[in-house]
């Protein structure tokens, strides 16, 4: 098994589960373990390091290597969290590999991309290869939910002249994503006995009316002006909960609402047009509330057109170690790029494996596609040392 693999293994076999809001019932969640892994790795490496508190059992890991020469900085960044396991095919913390692919949760999403960065880090620090930029490898907490990690580090002093993220784009360039606002509304009604439901107000009635004026929002959405790489924006309500008994008349009802946002857009103006939208259609028929969103995603737009030329030598050299040339694109989804580019930090997301395994029942990576972000990520730190 050759180092990557062997990492990878590793990092796939300590669960790191994301719980998603939901509550913490039995053994993990959340990245403790993983981030001590991550301090004993660097600390062997012998290399200096951070180990920042974000939330209890959530710590980012910062580490640096200095190259030779007092040159350019970038900021090479992996989150360590995974989604939850529910419904996998696979055992999720015992890695397989079989026929070329490494199987297990957060193989794809993003274990692999952070073993190849951990690789390349480790031989830039044994190499020390003249005229390479110098690297600071974030090992961020929280990606998967709320982005506490990557928004702590966007809150930081100046760390890097230029940030790469590893997510999975199959080792292709994205400089443009959508954000996310994500936020609670609650309906509210009057309890009362089933047996007579007319003494009571029926909140989840309440919120069918909110509901299908949401629906109407999100077609006129869909028809907004659209941004020449990710489309128009959207909205969609993904939970539903209320009452207490089926028994009782309901006086409370709670939606969660996610709605994804194109470069330019502002997550407290979103959260003011859907309210805007819903005072017009029903007045004051409804009692409801907003609650403060628990994601601000901000949007990645990285400028190509006055960029230095930092982005082609990303290019080039991700073309000398695949010996293909990347695509420069978009996605529908966030990444820890949308904070650290909103501080003007020059963000690209590139990374190993294909977006569509990601968070899947049988999660996997192509190993060929590790190995060659491992030398990708290397030759980007020896494109970005100088201008």
């Amino acid at each position: 098994m050759d180092a990557v693999t062997r990492l990878l293994s590793d990092l796939v076999a300590i669960p790191s589960v994301n719980p998603m809001g939901r509550p913490l019932q039995g053994t993990g969640f959340l990245e403790g373990g993983m981030s001590d892994y991550l301090e004993n790795w660097f600390r062997d490496l012998g290399v200096p390091y951070e180990r920042r508190t974000i939330a209890p059992g959530r710590d980012n890991l910062l580490a640096r290597y200095d190259s030779p020469r007092d040159l350019k900085t970038v900021l090479f960044d992996a989150h360590q969290d995974t989604v939850p396991t529910d419904g996998m095919t696979i055992p999720p913390f015992t890695p397989e590999v079989r026929e070329g692919r490494l199987y297990g949760r957060g193989a794809c999403d993003v274990k692999g991309g952070m073993a190849a960065m951990l690789e390349a880090f480790a031989r830039l620090v044994r190499e020390r290869p003249e005229g390479s930029a110098s690297v600071i490898m974030a090992c961020t907490v929280d990606e998967e939910f709320t982005h506490t990690g990557s928004s702590d580090l966007a809150r930081m002093p100046k760390l890097a002249d230029y940030a790469i993220v590893a997510e999975p784009t199959q080792l292709d360039i994205v400089h443009r994503h959508k954000g996310a606002v994500r936020w609670k509304i609650r309906a509210h009604g009057v309890a009362c006995h089933s047996s007579t439901p007319k003494l009571g107000i029926n909140a989840i009635y309440r919120m069918g009316r909110v509901l299908g004026v949401l629906d109407e929002y999100a077609e006129l959405l869909s028809r907004a002006t659209p941004d020449p790489i990710l489309g128009p924006p959207s909205l969609s309500v993904g939970r539903i909960e209320g009452g207490l008994s089926v028994n009782v008349v309901p006086d409370w009802c709670d939606i969660e609402v996610d709605r994804r946002m194109i470069p330019g857009e502002v997550n407290a103006e979103c959260l003011k047009q859907v309210e805007a939208y819903l005072h017009n259609r029903l007045g004051d028929s409804v009692s409801w509330e907003f609650f403060p969103p628990w994601v601000n995603m901000p949007p990645l737009s990285q400028d190509l057109g006055n960029d230095g030329g930092w982005i082609t030598r990303v290019q080039q050299a991700v073309l000398g170690a695949t010996g293909r040339q990347p695509e420069l694109g978009g996605v529908p989804y966030g990444t820890d790029a949308g904070p650290l580019n909103q501080t003007g930090l020059p963000c690209l997301v590139i990374g190993p494996g294909n977006i569509a395994q990601a968070h899947t029942k049988d999660e996997w990576i192509e190993l060929d596609q590790v190995r060659a972000a491992v030398d990708a990520y290397y030759q980007i730190a020896l494109s970005l040392g100088e201008e």
